[in-house]
């Protein structure tokens, strides 16, 4: 199991940047995969990026390139997602995930069922 805490949601100001965390704990070894969803009110959730236990290798879809950057720090099983120039329709509650990977796969991939370690999420309200 794998257990997965974020921090740091809060009312942030539009074009400002921003950092979220996920402290993981459990079983985190070189299968777990982390990535990053959100979800918007009324919408379904949206992948946002994912990344290797390495931190090395990372997957975002074309939407979130340029604002968005996954890492990691695998010293303090830590995951982080720095927001850029923040916009009003990032305002979302975001979700860390966990995926536990067969060995030929790098990196998780950008649906849900994919994961099987999901934290509760944390709010994101970018507002002046």
């Amino acid at each position: 199991q794998v257990q997965l805490v974020e921090a740091g949601g809060g009312l942030v100001q539009p074009g400002s940047s921003h950092v979220l965390s996920c402290a993981a704990s459990g079983r985190i070894d070189s299968t777990l995969g982390l990535g990053w969803f959100r979800q918007a009110p009324g919408q379904e959730r949206e992948f946002v990026a994912s990344l290797s236990f390495s931190g090395d290798s990372t997957f975002l879809p074309d939407s979130f390139k340029g604002r968005f950057f996954i890492t990691r720090d695998n010293v303090k099983n830590t995951l982080y997602l720095q927001i850029n120039n923040l916009k009003p329709e990032d305002t979302a509650v975001y979700y860390c995930a966990g995926s536990i990977m067969p060995s030929h796969i790098l990196v998780p991939g950008a649906t849900p069922e994919e994961y099987q370690f999901w934290g509760r999420g944390t709010q994101v309200t970018v507002s002046s």
